[in-house]
């Protein structure tokens, strides 16, 4: 599987502390990678810093061949880059409709409002009310079904389980399946450990900013409880 993105000891400040302490990591297409750890760890960090949403002080983004780690937010979801962000980011006053396409680039046999509503129908009954009328698991549906209207690639999951029902969360886990064979690349910010675990080929488990182990998911069972102790376990 070719690699899509590549992150190569980034450093990152945020709030006046040092947030990232020399994360890398690589995200290839057909891939989950899931990172993991406490609260405060440093995972939102690291999906803002590769957004180009928080400024990374040292270190490279490299999205295909392309270092972007000084190019702005727009530039970066132009060449494939989507983010669902922490808590949905939808927006309250707008309709479902315009949430959908206040974002949309076209793209041959890409995802579109009809191809969005056939797989999120719930969507399309719902698609004349404001984002804040939607329950939770509508918004974060509708969060994920906003980025990939962006037609980008690679998916950056900010806690997408997060206060979800177990149905919903199942409902998730489909949904990143049919993705991935489709060809994207998800790098996906998660507490969530049994949820990762079930769908990601790399798990990464930051703490205090730093990769405190990293390795293949069927191996995570397999280490030392010290590894836990980073998780809050």
């Amino acid at each position: 599987m070719a690699e899509l993105l590549v992150l190569k000891d980034l450093q990152g400040w945020y709030g006046g502390g040092h947030a990232l302490r020399g994360v890398s990591l690589k995200l290839k297409e057909g891939s989950m990678t899931a990172v993991v750890g406490r609260n405060g760890a440093g995972k939102t960090t690291l999906l803002k810093a590769t957004m180009g949403l928080l400024e990374s002080s040292a270190g490279s983004v490299t999205l295909r061949t392309q270092e972007i780690r000084e190019l702005p937010p727009g530039a970066r979801a132009r060449l494939g880059l989507a983010y669902v962000p922490e808590r949905r980011g939808v927006f309250p006053s707008l309709t479902v409709l315009e949430n959908l396409t206040v974002s949309y680039r076209p793209q041959t046999n890409g995802w579109d409002l009809d191809r969005v509503y056939a797989r999120f129908p719930r969507l399309k009954e719902r698609s004349e009310h404001a984002g804040s009328m939607l329950s939770g698991g509508e918004q974060q549906m509708l969060s994920i079904a906003r980025a990939l209207m962006t037609n980008g690639k690679i998916l950056l999951l900010d806690e997408p389980t997060e206060g979800l029902a177990p149905k919903i969360v199942s409902d998730l886990g489909l949904l990143f399946k049919e993705l991935l064979a489709d060809g994207f690349a998800l790098l996906i910010a998660e507490q969530n450990i049994s949820f990762v675990e079930s769908l990601a080929q790399d798990i990464f488990v930051l703490g205090e900013g730093k990769v405190q182990w990293s390795g293949l998911s069927s191996m995570f069972n397999q280490q030392e409880e010290s590894i836990y102790s980073w998780l809050g376990i």
